[in-house]
């Protein structure tokens, strides 16, 4: 395999592949430590890059926020995957809702969402993810909203627009906490404004 320039010795691997190997350690970097905590040497160090490849592939940090933001959202096994659970057709439109507030306990640390982390740390300083983030949490609400709607909700964007609040709350207060036990909370809310919305003793 080519080699390209080496610091402390040590080739760095260039050419076919780089650019996969630099999306997982920001996937990988970002969760673990933060998007402003990871520099671009920590992020070449890991992926086995020099920074002229680095750059070849991602003209700037902000470049490289916005593909792994792509990256995550669109990864089937990745933290935003339990979103996909509204779109499951063996469940009736309640249990889809019900089902977004898992209440297992966690095996690992608790990191929340990635996409609401990436927008707190590129608040005012990376308008792509920002609008990227932004983009995804509307379309996740619209989603609630026409779930609500199948439920049999007499307001389904008043329930929709809620269902988000909680679990946009339980995802954070899970993470500051380190624990599941926010989201046992939000799912008995959750059951509770369902059950108000549509009418359900």
């Amino acid at each position: 395999m080519a080699t390209t320039e080496t610091t402390a010795g040590t080739p760095r691997r260039g050419g076919r592949g780089a650019r996969e190997r630099i999306l997982r350690a920001a996937v990988e970097l970002f969760a673990r430590d933060g998007i402003h905590v990871t520099g671009i040497a920590k992020l070449t160090d890991t992926a086995q890059v020099s920074t002229r490849t680095f750059y070849q592939h991602f003209p700037s940090k902000e470049a490289l926020v916005s593909a792994y933001l792509q990256r995550v959202e669109s990864d089937p096994e990745g933290p935003v995957h339990g979103e996909s659970v509204l779109e499951r057709s063996d469940l009736g439109a309640r249990e889809r809702l019900l089902a977004l507030f898992a209440d297992s306990a966690p095996t690992q640390v608790v990191r929340g969402c990635p996409l609401h982390n990436a927008a707190v740390e590129a608040a005012g300083t990376m308008p792509e993810a920002t609008a990227l983030v932004e983009r995804h949490k509307k379309e996740f609400t619209e989603r609630l909203i026409t779930t609500a709607a199948e439920a049999g909700a007499r307001e389904p964007e008043t329930l929709g627009r809620r269902l988000a609040v909680l679990f946009e709350g339980a995802n954070a207060l899970s993470t500051s906490l380190n624990s599941a036990l926010p989201y046992q909370d939000a799912r008995g809310l959750a059951a509770m404004l369902i059950d108000q919305a549509t009418g359900a003793s």
